[in-house]
């Protein structure tokens, strides 16, 4: 097998991928203040590739640590060829962080990791292997053995696969995916727990294999309970942009019209006991205008929403003309020096 490296430089540089990728697998790390864990994940990692057959690098995207994880990534790039460091000056996120590891990974799969640990880079293989053989675009671990947030992480994928249909058990996990995916999936933040969702509903095989779930090996978890407001709100989100993303009036138009519906019935209402009674009611005239001005800005909501939904169709479309623009100069580079 080979592993091969490349010089360190910042996510703000160039996209440095080419058109074709030259490995088999990138393993894309975020580390916020992994100084102490990243030496032994890197010797973990180097017995686990080279008793692989498929070739690897390990891509570690160095989040605004504020310890010395950069300058042991350094340290480190002396003895691992298969190490490529970047690094983002301020903290951005892991969503952030995947989608810088994949402009500068060559791997045809990604594989998503952190350096926690907390997963040993053993299982590595088992994720990628239905993807290399063909069988899988996505694959997904789910946790094996005790862990502290097992309650709040039961709920969070109950919900979720009642809401998204997704037959997997464990959405928020380690998991390996063909980089085409990257293309077709908006990265908002936080929005990496929802990939396997979104990756389905572009019509991505998933799969799931079992990996085993360890105590940190250092340092402590960055998230907290503070976050499950933050996750519910993310899965509503993600909830609304998959059945109403591309069609923003059809959710706003239906509550306008419902709007105008109970205004129009209460209306024909009160003229009727009107009528029949001599009585007016005038908490039925109030409901009335309250009904159709919430209609109308429901209904001028979803016009507006139409019009950056199609701005945001035309802006993907740009970016990919301009992701295969900068693949062709990059390929065409390639050839040049060859």
């Amino acid at each position: 097998m080979s592993l091969t490296t490349a010089p360190t430089g910042f996510a703000d540089a160039p996209r440095t991928t080419s058109a074709r990728p030259t490995l088999d697998v990138s393993v894309l790390v975020p580390a916020k203040d992994e100084a102490e864990n990243l030496p032994l994940f890197m010797e973990l990692a180097e017995a686990t590739f080279s008793a692989h057959g498929a070739t690897y690098e390990v891509v570690v995207i160095d989040d605004g640590s504020s310890d010395d994880t950069w300058e042991v990534l350094q340290s480190l790039r002396k003895r691992y060829a298969f190490l490529r460091p970047v690094r983002h000056r301020t903290q951005r996120g892991i969503a952030e962080a995947l989608r810088t590891g994949w402009l500068n990974a060559r791997g045809d799969v990604l594989v998503f990791y952190p350096a926690d640990l907390q997963f040993k880079p053993e299982d590595i293989p088992s994720l990628v292997q239905p993807i290399l053989d063909g069988d899988k675009d996505m694959v997904t671990g789910f946790k094996q053995g005790k862990y502290e947030k097992a309650f709040v992480s039961k709920i969070y994928n109950g919900l979720s696969q009642r809401l998204f249909r997704v037959s997997v058990r464990d959405l928020n996990n380690v998991k390996a995916y063909r980089r085409e995916i990257m293309d077709a999936l908006p990265m908002r933040p936080d929005w990496h727990r929802y990939m396997i969702v979104l990756a389905a509903n572009q019509g991505y095989t998933v799969g799931e294999v079992p990996i085993p779930l360890y105590p940190r090996n250092a340092g402590r978890s960055k998230f907290g309970i503070s976050r499950i407001p933050v996750g519910v709100l993310d899965m509503l989100a993600v909830w609304f942009e998959l059945r109403f993303g591309q069609k923003p009036l059809l959710a706003f138009g239906m509550m306008g019209a419902a709007l105008f519906a109970i205004g129009t019935l209460a209306g024909l209402g009160a003229l009727g006991w009107l009528a029949v009674t001599g009585l007016g009611q005038r908490w039925v005239w109030t409901l009335i205008q309250t009904c159709l001005m919430l209609g109308s800005i429901f209904f001028a909501t979803g016009l507006l929403g139409e019009q950056i939904a199609q701005q945001r169709a035309e802006l993907r479309d740009v970016r990919r003309a301009l992701d295969e623009v900068l693949a062709e100069r990059e390929a065409g580079r390639s050839r040049h020096d060859d």
